[in-house]
């Protein structure tokens, strides 16, 4: 038995690995369609059908370039912040539940793979070290504008997890746990966190476009202002890791929001699907396969939003950046608290 499930827990875990990277490479090909398509453009058509093997065309080319190191940079540290961001972002996805549990041969398979019962601290522990790899590499180059990029990417870290963190706990008060296992069990069917904590959802994805480095708060790489940030001096693949891991790290936000606060794998009319087909195994592995359908689906529209404003919306200013994580975010996240407490009490002493 135990040797099954460790077989079984490494085929899922290179399978999400493998999915990761997948939609990591072409998040990069619907982003450019995206933005052709709002700017009125074609976008990638050359490289196979509809530019579909552009992604990998641009994999060979930053492969085959000259991977160069500046003269007076630390190169120790100039090759580890990329590899640093790439490997903290991979790390992200280990606690998140894609699904519920499948049963085959007898043996109940969780499409998780790590359960632990501190999964949104994980998450959050493992997500925070990856603006070692921004600073790493901003600092490791000996250059001006990488170290302001490095900077910026340091305080805005700062500033938008405290929000995040904040918003997160009117959620832990109301489900009581920190796996997501378990928060994502208490949304079944249509019961989903966001229509309890609209405005806690509401700082938590604007803190998740800060976290994540994208537009409007792309400030450390900013190019109109820094030439392109902390990775100003990479090139080759070191630079592919760096956008790789922006990608990666979309993915994961829009994993971790779909669990915390639109159900995970839960979807309306579930039990009634269940109870539809009389084989007990059979209704679980279908509800189960159709969740997980379900998940990447919402993955998927949260991904599409990233990139939908990224090229609607102006970048701020780094003063306003700033003034919007410390004056307004977490002050709106410290009263959303106590709107949540209060809700939790009133309805302790009505119920």
């Amino acid at each position: 038995m135990e040797s099954v499930d460790l077989l079984y827990k490494a085929i899922y875990i290179i399978a999400i690995f493998g999915i990761t990277l997948l939609i990591a490479t072409y998040s990069t090909y619907f982003e450019r369609k995206i933005a052709a398509f709002i700017q009125d453009r074609v976008g990638p058509n050359r490289a196979g059908p509809l530019g579909l093997l552009q992604p990998l065309a641009d994999a060979g080319k930053l492969f085959f370039k000259e991977d160069f190191i500046p003269a007076k940079a630390s190169k120790a540290l100039f090759i580890l912040g990329p590899g640093v961001a790439m490997i903290v972002a991979l790390m992200s996805s280990a606690v998140i539940p894609f699904g519920d549990r499948l049963i085959i041969g007898g043996h109940e398979l969780m499409l998780q793979a790590i359960e632990v019962n501190i999964g949104v601290l994980y998450i959050f522990g493992v997500v925070s070290l990856g603006v070692y790899g921004l600073m790493i590499g901003g600092w490791a180059s000996n250059n001006k504008f990488s170290l302001l990029g490095a900077i910026r990417a340091a305080s805005q870290n700062i500033s938008y997890e405290l929000a995040m963190g904040l918003s997160l706990i009117a959620v832990l008060m109301m489900t009581g746990s920190l796996s997501l296992r378990e928060i994502a069990e208490q949304q079944a069917g249509f019961n989903w966190n966001i229509w309890y904590q609209p405005l806690g959802f509401l700082i938590f994805l604007i803190c998740a476009f800060a976290e994540t480095n994208r537009t409007p708060f792309d400030l450390p790489e900013s190019e109109a202002e820094l030439i392109g940030g902390y990775h100003t001096e990479y090139g080759s693949m070191k630079l592919g890791m760096y956008l790789f891991a922006e990608y990666i790290n979309i993915f994961v936000a829009s994993a971790v929001m779909a669990t915390l606060y639109f159900g995970a794998y839960n979807f309306p009319f579930m039990e009634d699907l269940r109870s539809a087909i009389s084989d007990p195994v059979l209704a679980n592995n279908v509800v189960t396969v159709v969740g997980l359908a379900v998940m990447f689906a919402k993955i998927f529209l949260f991904i599409f939003f990233f990139m939908w404003v990224r090229w609607t919306l102006p970048r701020f200013r780094y003063d306003q950046l700033m003034k919007l994580g410390w004056n307004i975010l977490i002050p709106l996240a410290i009263l959303n608290i106590l709107l949540t407490g209060g809700g939790i009490l009133l309805k302790d002493y009505l119920f």
